[in-house]
């Protein structure tokens, strides 16, 4: 079960969740910007798509209907709580 405010790098593939929050001050400023301009704020659907092989590596995820792989720093600063249908 996905506890409370868990960052997106728990969250299990193919598992639909919404943005709780970010963790802006986490990421560089390129990185911020960049999550901006896909669209990633509160509120937004986001999915765990992918991971790599290798712990460590890039997952891969869809928001809206972008698929776009994130660091492991970035992802573990994207909070998320799972999906209502």
């Amino acid at each position: 079960m996905l506890s409370p405010n868990a960052s997106l790098s728990h969250l299990a593939q193919r598992q639909h969740a919404r943005v709780a929050g970010v963790d802006w001050d986490a990421l560089q400023p390129a990185e911020a910007r960049r999550l901006r301009e896909f669209g990633l704020d509160e509120g937004v659907e986001i999915e765990l798509l992918h991971r790599a092989w290798l712990g460590g590596g890039p997952v891969a995820c869809r928001i809206g209907r972008m698929m776009v792989a994130l660091r492991p720093h970035v992802a573990a600063a994207i909070r998320v709580t799972l999906a209502v249908d």
